[in-house]
């Protein structure tokens, strides 16, 4: 048989729905507060055909730049030969997530500005920024006998049994 190139090729398994989750979204996929510059990320429901966004769309997270009645305007980076481009698609709600991608940075954010409140009562300099986990601190293994006496093993001399 000839090779597909539709619109949906190779989308078996993208476009398939899990194990007992089949059928239609819930009504609070619909009642969704979405705004201008929320942060969405793209992913296919596969039992609402209308306004589905192309397959190289799917698991993308896209900035919200418009809302109408039954959709949003999601503005998604994508590679082209070599360039990223900034395009801007239209989805419907049902193809859409909240994306959780700004929630660490929200909550650092809180947490910061709480550090700089709290700094400013007692007059103690913080430090805001992130730092990367450091190494382990060095320590001393406690001996394996009971009396605390090292006992060294030494290896027997190869013989040959043959």
């Amino acid at each position: 048989m000839p090779h597909s190139f539709g619109v949906r090729a190779r989308t078996r398994h993208m476009f398939a729905k899990k194990f007992r989750q089949h059928g239609l979204p819930n009504l609070s996929q619909y009642l969704m507060a979405i705004k201008v510059g929320d942060y969405v990320d793209i992913f296919a429901n596969p039992s609402i055909h209308k306004g589905m966004p192309h397959k190289g769309y799917h698991g993308r997270t896209g900035i919200v730049f418009n809302v109408t009645k039954t959709s949003v305007g999601v503005r998604v980076n994508k590679l082209v030969n070599g360039r990223i481009l900034e395009k801007r698609i239209h989805v419907r709600i049902e193809h859409v997530r909240k994306s959780k991608c700004q929630k660490e940075i929200l909550a650092r954010k809180v947490a910061n500005e709480a550090a700089k409140v709290e700094a400013a009562k007692t007059g103690v300099r913080v430090n805001l920024k992130r730092t990367p986990k450091l190494p382990k601190a060095g320590y001393y293994l406690a001996a394996a006998g009971d009396d605390g006496v090292l006992t060294t093993i030494q290896p027997l001399p190869f013989s040959d049994l043959v």
